[in-house]
């Protein structure tokens, strides 16, 4: 499943070079050799009454702003993101994007039959045309994110926590330690 960007919307569908995942060590560890990634609901900034689009009216009637789920990683660089996430020693640097989003989505789509996903680059400081879950303020620009993102396409369909297993990603990605 690729990004989607119906010609309507002005959205980036093209993934970056390289994806990276700032956290522990001992996350990322698990990342890189079982593939293994926890998608949960959107930050509380990311949360409103604005949807993803394009979903229809009635669709989104029927979806609560916080039930999605969502896997954030940055398309950048930078050191600072370190410091930007409490606890973070390590990085996940993903070489291929491409490989690396289809399998994400195959393994979202088998854990969540129902729902629907999407990714691309969050905006900051002006409305995403794909809503509040890929909007955040200016202050948050250093973070450079690109986020995965799935709703249901049913009502009464929880946003609890999924933990996906996408198998070794260890022949597109490798983990950089903090510099000391």
């Amino acid at each position: 499943m690729k990004s989607v960007s119906p010609a309507s919307l002005a959205v980036p569908s093209d993934r970056p070079q390289k994806l990276y995942r700032y956290s522990q060590s001992i996350w990322l560890e698990r990342s890189l050799a079982q593939g293994e990634f926890r998608l949960q609901p959107p930050q509380p900034e990311a949360a409103s009454s604005d949807r993803i689009l394009p979903w229809s009216a009635r669709q989104a009637s029927m979806t609560s702003a916080r039930n999605y789920l969502t896997l954030s990683l940055a398309s950048a660089w930078d050191e600072k993101l370190f410091d930007a996430f409490p606890g973070t020693d390590c990085c996940l640097v993903i070489h291929d994007p491409e490989q690396f989003g289809e399998r994400i989505h195959r393994a979202a789509q088998r854990a969540l039959p129902s729902w629907a996903g999407i990714d691309a680059a969050v905006s900051y400081g002006m409305p995403s045309p794909l809503g509040a879950t890929f909007s955040k303020s200016r202050q948050f620009a250093m973070e450079k994110e690109w986020l995965f993102a799935w709703r249901p396409m049913q009502p009464g369909l929880s946003s609890r926590p999924v933990i996906i297993r996408i198998g070794s990603i260890e022949g597109i990605a490798e983990l950089r330690q903090r510099a000391v």
